[in-house]
């Protein structure tokens, strides 16, 4: 594992190859799993390559990248800071799970985050699916969307699987939707109202989807 920072071209070498055989980025070389989220304002995909942040950086005029795997002791985490540095974008930690009940001191920090960072922005998980997914539907709803918009981030076209561990994510959307949705805005009813540990209680997930995506496919 690709445990430092980048200073030399040995270092260069160790990160490609920890980011491309150890993460798994050879399959993002040609896969982006790129999606707009708010118009003109918001974008998300999968762990960009530098190359592919070079790209995006100039087409879509980004001001700022936020990882939503949180700061991590890899080959992708240490090249895609850099390349983020050249290319003067501001990089931002935000680490969300993709397979438990969104935490509510998260969804608070990722909210406030989101009031002053700088747009327009791309948001990354490892394989824009889960945790990507997760924060495009409560990005939906800071922009006064509906639960229901705010599901159709999460969804099978990005490679997200609801009958998984990750369909806890869809749940609470579920939730709010269920129990609060026109009584109360939903960072009111997140403040207040929202059972992080009742969620967890409550979701019950499906055994052989759940196989599939955590020992077939080897999902983060």
């Amino acid at each position: 594992m690709f445990e430092g920072r980048i200073t030399s071209a040995a270092d260069l070498r160790r990160a490609w190859w920890d980011s491309l055989f150890v993460d798994h980025s050879i399959f993002r070389l040609g896969w982006t799993n790129l999606s707009e989220v708010v118009p003109g304002k918001v974008w998300r995909c999968n762990h960009p390559t530098p190359a592919r942040l070079r790209s995006l950086s100039r087409r879509l005029h980004l001001k700022t990248l936020v990882n939503l795997r949180g700061h991590r002791k890899c080959g992708s985490d240490a090249l895609s800071r850099r390349a983020s540095q050249q290319v003067g974008l501001t990089h931002l930690d935000m680490a969300f799970e993709s397979r438990g009940a969104p935490h509510k001191d998260r969804i608070l920090r990722f909210y406030d985050m989101y009031q002053t960072l700088q747009f327009p922005m791309l948001m990354h998980c490892k394989s824009g699916a889960d945790r990507a997914g997760l924060a495009s539907g409560l990005v939906t709803m800071f922009e006064d969307g509906t639960a229901t918009d705010a599901l159709k981030q999460l969804h099978w076209r990005f490679g997200h699987f609801n009958r998984s561990r990750t369909g806890i994510l869809d749940a609470f959307f579920l939730r709010y939707r269920a129990e609060a949705e026109g009584r109360l805005p939903f960072m009111d009813w997140v403040r207040t109202e929202y059972d992080e540990d009742r969620l967890r209680a409550d979701f019950k997930a499906g055994k052989i989807s759940s196989f599939l995506n955590d020992s077939i496919l080897r999902r983060e």
